[in-house]
Order: C-alpha cells, then structure tokens, then sequence
C-alpha cells in the first residue's frame, strides 16, 4: 500500500489554529462590551486560554487520534460522557453554518447597497452552505490552501482595522468610547455583565481541533504543541486590535448592530478620504471578511465530523454518521450538517429573515449553538486531570506544575465555562430576561433529552 505523503506542516499547523480560533464575526460582538473588554480579555487570556491551551496542547500531543476531545473524554470517564461531548459539539455545528450564511448575505448587501430578493437570498445562503459542506469532505492537506489564505486575510483585515483605529486616535484624539478614567476599563458589577464571559470564551474556543490534524502531520508530537502555544499567542493579538478598531470607530450600541466594515467606512471618513475609496476598500475589506467565513467553516469542519464519526463508531450517535470515504475522511457528517443547516436557512427566510421576529428567532438558534458548544467542553478539564492520574502513556509534552497547578488550571478555566453557559441562558435571572431566552433555554433542554436518549443506548462498560 502506498503510504499518503503528509501534506500539513507546523506553518500550516500555526496558520490552521488562527484560522480556527479568529472568528471575524465575533469581533464587533466583543467590542460591543466596551471599555470594559479590555479587562475581560486579560482575565480571561490568564484564566481561561492559557490554562485551555495548555491541557489541550498536552492531551493533543499524547493521545493523537482524529477522535479529539471524544477520546479523551471517553479515556477519563467512559462512552456517556463522550457521547455527551459529542451530541453537543456536534450539533452546534450547522446552526452555526446557517448563521454564517445569514451574515454572508447580509455583508454582500451591505458592500454593495443592495437589496437581496427573497429568491437571491436563498440561492446565496443555500450556495454557502453546500460550498462549506463540500469542503467539509476533503483531509485537512487538500484544503489547507483554503485555511491559509483565510488566515492571511483575517489577518490583514483585523490587524489593519485595529492599526487604523489607533492612527486616527492618535491623529484627532476622538473615540466612540473615551477612556476618562481607570474606572472606565472596568466591567460593571451587574450579573448581566457576566454575560460577556460566554462571548470571548467563544472566541477562544478551537484548538483541540488541530489535534484531529495527526494523520496529516509528520510529527504531530512535536508540531501539535508548538502550534497551539504560538497561534494562541498570536490569536488573542488579533482578537484585541481589531476590537480597539471597533471601539474607536463606534459607540457599543452601535457595535451591537454594525461590523468591521461599518469601522473602516467610519474611521477612513474621519480621516478625510474620498467617498469612491472609501467604498472600494469597504467593499475589498467585505468580500476578504466572505472568504474568511468560508475558510473558518473548512478549518472545523473536520475536527466536528471526526468528532460525529467516532461517536457513531461507539454506539453513541446514528451508524451513519461514520460513514468515510476512501481518504478515511467522515463526508457523510458533513452532508448532513449541510442538510440540517439547510432546513435553518429555509425556515429563516420563509419566516422573513429581515423582519425583527424573525431576526430574533433566527439568532436564537445562534445563542444555541453557542451554548450547545460551551457546554461541550465541561467535561475536558476535569478528563484532563484523570487522566494524569489513570493514564501512564508517556507525554510528549507535559503541562508543568505540581498538584496545585494542575487543579488551579482545571478548575478556575470551568467554573468561567460554567458561568458563561448559565449567564447566557439567564443574563440577570429576572422574569423579563428569562421569558425574553425562554425560546433559547427550551431549545436547550430539548437538546439535552435527545442527549440522554442517544447516550442511553450505549452499553454500560465493564
């Protein structure tokens, strides 16, 4: 048998776990918080990312299976809590496909001042959705040119954006959001701030896909650890400029409703520009923002379906999600993540995606599959630190630390999961923000009940 050359190296490793972890569309969200973001990036790069990186960087490089964060969690507490791993990290995935097909043809809208048909919407949203499924069925190698020039575009976009923002501060002096005082970066003591939480952890959140990448890897051991510790580092830089740019640009509440090229038109209209380069750059800057929503979907989609796939393979999801193809690679996961975020789109647009209900149910199933994906990752933390215990497979890369590390980084990073899963839901658990997430939290719990059907029917293990 002819051995499969390895097509992806730790360049590429680098550039995958950047592509993965920078999601564009989350940048505008981030700057909405405010001043106040700055102080949540910190705390949350200390507590939550590093400690996330490092035991991902660790159980990554040791246990090296295209299964991902459901083998490890199987290794630590058994197929239940895998299947459980599984079905939420699963199924957040094609509702967060539909979402990006609403925010593709809302940019294409934007850029070029038109007004979509129902008809256009349909045909873009849909053509979105079976490009990202079709690439969803090729290895990592075959489209890691996808990924790479995503990457370089997120990275030219954002940075510039961040770069921009801070040249037009220091050349006019104005912001959207001035800083008067210390007490401007400070986040309000309200439980409704804590909602924030769930927006930048979601942020960080990718770097046990990269792990699903062994096969096409020459040294995964080695490139594994390195890959996340440098794109991590690299990540929370580009995170932050892009949401300076943004907090220059506009005020939160305009945040909460505009984007990154809303930021450039504004801060380039400070600056004096003319209105045509004005318009070539929003929309130069629109169509690379398009591309990078086609390239972050092609960098998950692999890590997700192995995730399906392995599943399946224990009992825990439907047999036909281990369906692969002759490069051993999970296509039939990815068709039906196609499917499903097929029937998302449809329902959205016969709904009327424009009008405000229908905005609202429509990015209730977004704050879904959030959620669904915060709570997928519970259980990584403490398997972590089990499998220190259990597990006497030689690491080739060993988080440092005696007893008390360990625990501080296992524990502090999943009670800020948790709270950013409960504080999502509830916001400030008054009866009017409940009812306003009713339809979020019901669609949790049904989601939850399908969970513990398809986990029971999996053999206790002996």
């Amino acid at each position: 048998m002819v051995k499969r050359k390895k097509k992806f190296r730790l360049i590429d490793a680098i550039l995958a776990t950047v592509c993965i972890t920078l999601v564009a569309e989350s940048v505008a969200p981030t700057a909405a918080i405010g001043n106040s973001q700055y102080f949540w990036w910190i705390l949350l790069i200390v507590a939550f990312c590093l400690p996330y990186g490092l035991i991902t960087a660790e159980l990554g490089s040791t246990f090296d299976s295209e299964g991902g964060m459901y083998d490890w969690v199987k290794k630590a507490f058994g197929k239940k809590w895998a299947g459980r791993v599984a079905w939420n990290y699963w199924i957040n995935f094609p509702l967060w496909i539909a979402s990006l097909a609403v925010a593709v043809t809302d940019v294409i809208a934007g850029i070029f001042e038109i007004e979509l048909s129902i008809w256009w919407l349909l045909v873009l949203q849909l053509g979105y959705t079976w490009l990202v499924a079709f690439l969803g069925t090729k290895r990592i190698g075959e489209n890691k040119w996808v990924v790479n020039i995503g990457t370089l575009f997120k990275i030219l976009f954002m940075v510039g954006l961040g770069l921009l923002g801070i040249y037009v501060f220091l050349k006019t002096g104005e912001s959207a959001n001035p800083i008067k005082s210390v007490s401007d970066l400070l986040p309000t003591m309200d439980l409704a701030g804590l909602s924030f939480v769930s927006v930048i952890i979601f942020n960080f959140l990718g770097f046990e896909v990269v792990a699903t990448f062994t096969k096409d890897m020459e040294n995964p051991k080695r490139e594994i650890p390195k890959a996340l510790i440098v794109g991590g580092a690299l990540m929370a830089i580009f995170y932050i400029l892009p949401a300076t740019g943004i907090n220059i640009a506009m005020t939160t509440e305009q945040a909460e409703v505009a984007g990154i090229t809303d930021s450039f038109a504004i801060l380039l209209t400070s600056l004096g520009f003319s209105s045509e380069f004005i318009r070539a750059i929003v929309i130069i800057v629109g169509l690379m923002f398009i591309y990078t929503m086609v390239a972050n979907i092609a960098s998950w989609s692999f890590g997700v379906n192995s995730v399906a796939k392995y599943a399946a393979d224990d009992g825990c999801f439907p047999k036909v999600f281990s369906g692969e193809n002759k490069e051993g690679v999970p296509y039939v996961a990815s068709i039906i993540n196609g499917f499903v975020a097929s029937v998302v789109v449809i329902m959205g647009i016969t709904l009327g995606v424009l009008s405000e209900s229908a905005s609202n149910l429509f990015w209730t199933f977004f704050s879904f599959s959030v959620v669904t994906l915060l709570i997928s990752y519970i259980p990584l933390f403490p398997a972590f630190l089990k499998l220190r215990k259990i597990d006497k497979t030689k690491r080739a890369y060993k988080v440092p630390g005696n007893n008390f590390v360990l625990n501080l980084i296992t524990w502090v990073p999943l009670i800020f999961l948790i709270a950013g899963v409960i504080f999502t839901l509830f916001i400030d658990f008054t009866y009017e923000s409940i009812m306003a997430n009713l339809p979020l939290i019901i669609g949790v719990v049904i989601s939850f009940i399908i969970e513990e059907i398809l986990v029971a029917r999996v053999k206790k293990e002996e």
